[in-house]
């Protein structure tokens, strides 16, 4: 595996401690006194979209677990296919371009131009969480786009 971006710590870590800071003031909102049966009663009937609160905080919280792990090696290749942490994978050849978008909340990400016969990008990384510069990763996807035999789109340099 030839490792192309690495995540900065930081922001991981923020998130986590937003996931956090978020579950501790669910847990906090549930009512807790009296029995077990009675604690377990008013979870489930009184308070049941705080329970789907911790639920959907937690789903999120094993997300940035997940990318904390992944993050040394969080864009990789292996000569054949682009790997974006442990769920994303797309074949190198059908990789057209790499660019810069901001999306609709205002955040930039890396975002990968893909041959399949659709109008839709796929986002590789939000450019926040990157550790190196985004032209140093996108003209790291581009070589390795070209040299497994995909379309040879000439690196930037500026």
């Amino acid at each position: 595996m030839v490792v192309i971006a690495r995540l900065r710590a930081a922001p991981v870590v923020a998130w986590q401690a937003v996931c956090l800071v978020l579950l501790g003031a669910l847990l906090g909102r549930l009512e807790w006194g009296g029995d077990p049966l009675d604690a377990l009663r008013n979870m489930v009937f009184v308070h049941p979209l705080v329970v789907m609160g911790i639920a959907a905080v937690l789903t999120v919280w094993a997300y940035w677990l997940g990318v904390w792990r992944r993050r040394g090696a969080y864009v990789r290749h292996d000569g054949r296919t682009l790997y974006r942490g442990g769920a994303a994978s797309w074949p190198l050849i059908a990789i057209r371009d790499v660019i810069v978008v901001r999306g609709e909340l205002g955040v930039k990400a890396l975002r990968l131009v893909v041959d399949d016969d659709s109008e839709v990008t796929r986002e590789l990384v939000k450019l926040y969480l990157l550790e190196d510069r985004p032209e140093v990763v996108r003209d790291a996807v581009m070589f390795a786009v070209a040299r497994a035999g995909g379309v040879g789109i000439p690196a930037s340099v500026h």
